[in-house]
């Protein structure tokens, strides 16, 4: 399921069947049965989940294998999952995966609720069906979407092949040019950077909006970092506003084009597990080095802008890598965050499955493992980093497409309304949002 969520870090695959604490006797379980299954479970959380202390004395081993997992989990855990991986249908779904565009639910400032599409992704069904950022939904398998029943609607879109949509178009407080539309089930392939360069203020501005952080992405990073150096950028927009994260390594790569002052040996991220992880201290060059595609820490210095300064744009779809990024910065430059609170997945962890040839727990957890930090020792924002500037993003309709200068976002940055207020509003923002589609998200992925 490559494009569930996109939350990826670098693999560990760790092999664990029997890791027993001394102390305990549990009890023996036939190989292969459920049983034998949920022991390997708990005695990996056991060792390396982040809340192994928290896990019940005594759990119900006869339970099916997903219930038993979740049994273990500490109530303020939202992000530990796991699948099998012979059964698609256990993986976790959404919206987006599964037709590659995701829907914001609103209430006008005289009471209409509207649906708008606020993200359609490359190359993915929504995007082959001729959706398009900003049309409004009207109806979604004949039922007009309102507050009361879109978590509901949603959900039932999960368990579909083919959704039929009613769209149109937003203007003058109307919607117009209603057609019906059809979005198959299927993959939406790798997302492109979407870069630009605006001139602000007799200064030139480079915009850099990224969909996700994979494994890999360090070249084209360092790319579009060198057209905007040539160019003579002087001031940077990072546009993480539907960025789930992914790969710590490459946010890190990300983190290293941006300020000035930093070497290969300064520190980027502090990792603290539980009793057994303990805390692991990475250096910028360090932590870029565990993506064994990326380009080293001094090749990607060469191409750096050297700024005291960033704006970075949110919402509450920006989650891990992409928090890391506002976070991580933080100690190295000012950072300027504009737009809603982030989601608050302070955390990392690795993929735990059997590696035996021939496997024989087809089971793969995906636990939080360690809280993250910056350099400075400052995390814990499990309930999201706010904005020093808040900006709704649905102030104004319709939605324009990522990239344009008047979109509500961008426009706020380079027409200076961030120095407005701080923590308060700087557009009308009295546009309601009722419902996200795409909130809160589970993250599928390689976490460290």
């Amino acid at each position: 399921m490559k494009h569930f969520f996109k939350l990826q870090f670098i693999a560990v695959i760790i092999l664990l069947i029997s890791c027993t604490d001394n102390d305990e006797n549990p009890p023996a379980f036939p190989e292969g049965s459920t049983e034998s299954v949920n022991l390997w479970v708990r005695d990996s959380l056991k060792r390396y989940y982040y809340w192994a202390d928290q896990i019940p004395a005594k759990p119900d081993y006869h339970l099916p294998v997903k219930e038993f997992f979740k049994s273990l989990l500490a109530p303020q855990d939202r992000f530990s999952f796991i699948v099998n991986t012979e059964d698609p249908s256990s993986y976790p779904r959404s919206i987006r995966n599964m037709y590659g565009f995701d829907y914001t639910v609103l209430q006008q400032t005289n009471g209409e609720v509207v649906t708008v599409i606020k993200l359609v992704l490359k190359d993915s069904p929504a995007f082959n069906a001729g959706l398009e950022r900003g049309m409004i939904i009207t109806k979604i398998n004949g039922k007009t979407v309102t507050a009361s029943n879109a978590e509901a609607i949603t959900s039932s879109m999960k368990d579909l092949t083919v959704l039929d949509l009613n769209v149109g178009s937003w203007s003058n407080g109307t919607v117009t040019g209603e057609k019906e539309i059809k979005v198959y089930y299927g993959l939406s392939f790798e997302q492109p950077l979407l870069s630009k360069i605006f001139e602000k203020n007799g200064k030139k501005a480079g915009y850099l909006y990224i969909y996700d952080f994979p494994d890999g992405i360090t070249q084209k990073l360092s790319q579009r970092f060198a057209e905007f150096k040539a160019a003579g950028v002087q001031e940077l927009i990072l546009d993480l506003r539907y960025n789930y994260g992914g790969s710590v390594s490459a946010a890190a790569a990300l983190c290293s084009l941006i300020p000035s002052g930093i070497s290969s040996a300064s520190p980027f991220i502090i990792f603290k597990g539980n009793k057994n992880g303990g805390e692991v201290k990475r250096t910028f060059a360090q932590q870029i080095a565990y993506d064994p595609k990326a380009l080293d820490f001094n090749t990607l210095r060469t191409n750096a802008l050297g700024l005291n300064k960033v704006y970075i744009l949110t919402s509450n779809s920006t989650a891990s890598a992409a928090e890391i990024v506002i976070n991580n910065l933080k100690p190295y430059l000012q950072v300027i965050q504009v737009g809603d609170v982030t989601l608050g997945k302070d955390m990392a962890g690795f993929t735990v499955e059997d590696k035996r040839k021939p496997q024989k727990i087809r089971w793969q957890m995906h636990p939080v493992i360690y809280k993250v930090f910056n350099a400075n020792g400052a995390g814990e924002y499990s309930n999201g980093i706010l904005p020093q500037v808040s900006v709704n993003e649905y102030a104004a309709l319709p939605l324009l497409p990522l990239g344009h200068a008047d979109e509500t976002l961008i426009s706020s940055v380079l027409n200076g309304t961030y120095f407005k207020s701080v923590h308060k509003e700087a557009s009308t923002g009295e546009v309601k949002i009722l419902y996200q589609s795409d909130v809160p998200p589970i993250a599928v992925g390689r976490n460290l």
